[in-house]
């Protein structure tokens, strides 16, 4: 059996260190409500959220060593501050009843007590049996639980109580990663976006990029930052880290800031895959930081500083406010001196946001990303720029009509159909028809059947392979048929989101 310092480390390994309270909390074999009201200072209660008997299946059952089909109480209860009403640990408890006499399963079903005390009054010789400790993300309920953000990472134990060799109670706490820490702790969570085309490519009236896009809840960005004397990082994926690092090196020898961060990545999506996973990261690193020195700074001074923004202003505007957004582009000659995508035009200030709609929350979103080749970046998209440019004239021309007099009335209004035959006309004009002919042949296909199978519009996000299609109905089935197209090709995944009309959000511990 693992030791148990062997499962901290394990803890530490994958989320960073953990502090000495954090160490008690999931090892401690004595009252956690003691310890609790230790920690804080003051007085804690116990307030069930839910409790009912239930009937136990057979993993249940098993884990219990009771038979399948006997009764179970099942119970869900905070343990909070009582001054503060702060939710310290989240419970979950499964009671064999036929294990108690009638005195405490009326104390244990009908009163908000601490299990330990309930012990203590029937003065039940027990012991507590610690089985193991680990990490979950937050899922919606716990996220409001805590007041944390969706999928931050909890820490969690699994233990049980019991008497005459006999589990008389299976209970599994949990507790945000960031509470109870030694350190300072920031935590940023910030959309993706995407990216549904460049506007003017051409340059005939001395202005070029401009962009259009939509700010989605998923995949996101999730990142924290703690204090610490040295530059550590933790990434979920091993393409987050080179972004990560370089942009923390670059702002904390540039701000000449005391030391270092402990800095973890939880959650970020896919590199050139055409989410914008560069661009949210850097401004994500760069918030986080800054904050934790106790800086806020506005996203357009963070993306100038991360170099972000160069061409379209969407990823940055994503991150301040979210919605759906279109951007004005650069002065051709005074803010940008050509046609360059984002990766070579360092120096060039993210452009001005020029509208910006709340995005139709009830419109679903699939998000589909094939395992073809990921989209072009470097070097390669600088040479695809220098090749396509200028786009032609009359085409940039329909593409602003398309977003003045159907994209951005048709968000505006809730009318589905008008934004959706917009969007499906736009992926044929300007720099987004050639951004489209340059991909794999599933990338066709996968566009057409999300167009067939329901979808009210589809499109490629930004340079690929990234796909989306909008729809207020029969989403689930575009993505079925989506998923089994690709599974019969090259692969890969589908998801559907919503937009996400707010900006990064910042927690600081």
């Amino acid at each position: 059996m693992m030791k148990f310092s062997d499962t901290i480390r394990e803890i530490e390994d994958q989320l960073g260190g953990l502090s000495p309270v954090q160490k008690i909390l999931l090892g401690t074999d004595g009252s956690v409500t003691g310890i609790l009201e230790n920690i804080t200072g003051e007085p804690v209660e116990v307030v069930t959220r839910l409790q009912r008997v239930i009937v136990a299946d057979r993993e249940t059952a098993s884990e219990l060593d009771i038979g399948e089909g006997e009764p179970v109480n099942y119970r869900i209860v905070e343990l909070r501050n009582s001054k503060t009403a702060e939710t310290l640990i989240y419970a979950v408890s499964y009671t064999p009843l036929n294990r108690l006499n009638p005195e405490i399963k009326t104390d244990l079903m009908k009163a908000d007590i601490p299990i330990g005390k309930i012990l203590k009054k029937h003065r039940l010789e027990t012991r507590r049996e610690i089985i193991g400790a680990g990490t979950i993300v937050a899922d919606k309920d716990l996220s409001n639980t805590f007041c944390c953000f969706k999928d931050e990472p909890l820490l969690s134990r699994d233990y049980r109580i019991v008497r005459d060799k006999k589990t008389l109670i299976k209970i599994r706490e949990v507790f945000p990663y960031s509470k109870f820490s030694d350190e300072r702790t920031v935590i940023v969570k910030a959309p993706s976006r995407l990216h549904l085309g460049l506007i003017d490519l051409n340059g005939n009236l001395r202005r070029v990029d401009g962009g259009i896009g939509i700010s989605i809840n998923e995949p996101g960005v999730l990142l924290e930052a703690r204090s610490g004397e040295e530059l550590k990082i933790r990434c979920d994926r091993e393409d987050s880290d080179a972004i990560v690092r370089s942009v923390a090196e670059q702002i904390i020898s540039g701000a000449e800031f005391p030391y270092g961060a402990s800095i973890t990545v939880g959650q970020s999506p896919k590199k050139h895959v055409g989410l914008g996973s560069g661009t949210t990261l850097a401004l994500a690193t760069a918030c986080a930081l800054f904050a934790l020195h106790g800086r806020r700074l506005p996203a357009e001074e963070l993306a100038a500083i991360t170099g972000r923004g160069g061409t379209s202003g969407i990823g940055t505007a994503a991150f301040k406010c979210g919605g759906f957004i279109v951007d004005g582009g650069h002065s051709l000659g005074e803010d940008k001196d050509g046609f360059k995508p984002s990766s070579a035009s360092r120096g060039v200030k993210a452009p001005v946001v020029t509208s910006r709609f709340d995005f139709p929350e009830d419109w679903k979103i699939l998000v589909a990303i094939p395992n073809t080749p990921q989209g072009a970046s470097g070097k390669t998209e600088a040479d695809i720029f220098k090749k396509h440019c200028p786009v032609p004239l009359n085409e940039v021309r329909e593409i602003c009509h398309e977003i003045i007099m159907r994209m951005l009335p048709g968000v505006a209004t809730g009318d589905i159909d008008l934004f959706g035959s917009s969007v499906n006309r736009v992926q044929k004009l300007g720099f987004k028809r050639i951004e489209t002919s340059l991909q794999h042949p599933d990338i066709h296909k996968i566009l057409d059947i999300m167009n067939e199978s329901g979808a009210v519009c589809a499109g490629m996000s930004s340079f690929g392979p990234a796909l989306y299609a909008i729809g207020d109905t029969g989403m689930n089935y575009v993505k079925e048929t989506v998923i089994d197209m690709m599974q019969g090709g090259s692969g890969g995944e589908a998801f559907i989101t919503s937009a996400c009309n707010r900006g990064a959000e910042v927690i600081e511990r």
